[in-house]
């Protein structure tokens, strides 16, 4: 037999043979679309480290999410930017705070989408840390109570999922006591397993308008450097109760996606984060990149990886080109 034996190119010759035989299979059902609310009316406030990404007030947030929806993206995540802000962060929980607002609206014109509640309290506290300082320091025990505030108050204006993002020690826990015994016991918790002390968060700061004004938050998330911490860090929010975990970020983090998806048989999430995506649109926008090859390519990277779901301010732009 002539060398060479095996020839993996045959399978490669073609685009519709290339698609049959793929292995990592993306669509707009992956997807959770991040949206950045704020009070008033038509308001629609460019992120500037963000292209494409924008401040809106609730009823284009209504018309933003009606887009994903008609694209078969199933689900957003909700992150309020409110007027007041004070130590505690007590607009997180007001009946009338703008997500609760947010998610009403969006749960009344489109029932079917998925609408999932970040429970932080950094973008409502006037010192822009995610819970109660003390001495100078975020008081973990002292800040479990207002995140389950706030988780019922969520879920009481119709939020499909919860969504802890702020890395307290027990928040799983407590927040799942808070719901259960506020009649939500069937509502899931996704939890920010694995959220790594990144620099990658910048533009989403700009966005949520939560820059610490002291510090950093590396006293409570993860050391960049660890993966065996982030596996520790899952079980204990699995055993607290959470339904779903998450990475953040995904691309610097591909390992720890795949060594979550191997150890653990639940769904798991990866969050594509605000400056993964401003390096994609800033290189595109230099003509350095092509935007739609390289975008679906990073999707398909953390896919690959093992994510079930990916948080993405691509969601539109990726269920636009999936959908052909």
């Amino acid at each position: 037999m002539s060398f060479p034996t095996h020839r993996p190119r045959r399978l490669r010759r073609n685009e519709t043979l290339r698609r049959m035989v793929r292995e990592t299979v993306l669509q707009p059902s992956d997807f959770i679309y991040p949206l950045f609310v704020v009070e008033g009316r038509g308001v629609k406030k460019p992120v500037s480290a963000m292209p494409g990404v924008f401040n809106l007030s609730v009823e284009l947030a209504v018309e933003e999410a009606r887009q994903a929806w008609a694209l078969g993206v199933p689900s957003v995540i909700l992150f309020g930017i409110p007027d007041h802000k004070d130590a505690t962060g007590s607009a997180a929980w007001a009946k009338d705070g703008i997500v609760q607002k947010a998610i009403r609206a969006i749960k009344d014109a489109i029932p079917e989408l998925q609408v999932m509640a970040d429970v932080c309290l950094c973008e409502y506290t006037d010192h822009g840390h995610c819970g109660v300082i003390v001495d100078g320091e975020v008081h973990n025990d002292q800040t479990l109570p207002l995140l389950t505030q706030m988780a019922v108050s969520c879920a009481q204006a119709g939020a499909d999922v919860i969504a802890p993002s702020d890395m307290m020690d027990g928040r799983i826990g407590a927040i799942r006591k808070g719901l259960d015994e506020s009649g939500f016991s069937s509502v899931p918790i996704l939890s920010y397993a694995a959220k790594y002390a990144s620099g990658f968060y910048g533009p989403f700061r700009e966005a949520a308008q939560s820059a610490p004004r002291f510090g950093d938050r590396r006293g409570y998330q993860m050391d960049p450097a660890n993966v065996r911490e982030a596996l520790k860090e899952v079980q204990l929010d699995l055993d607290e109760g959470a339904d779903m975990v998450m990475v953040k970020p995904a691309l610097s983090y591909l390992d720890v996606i795949r060594a979550v998806r191997e150890r653990f048989d639940v769904p798991l999430a990866a969050y594509n984060v605000s400056g993964e995506y401003a390096m994609v649109r800033a290189a595109a926008q230099h003509g350095w990149i092509d935007y739609e090859r390289v975008m679906l390519e990073v999707l398909t990277s953390i896919r690959r990886a093992g994510a079930d779901l990916i948080l993405t301010y691509h969601a539109l732009d990726a269920a636009r080109l999936l959908n052909g």
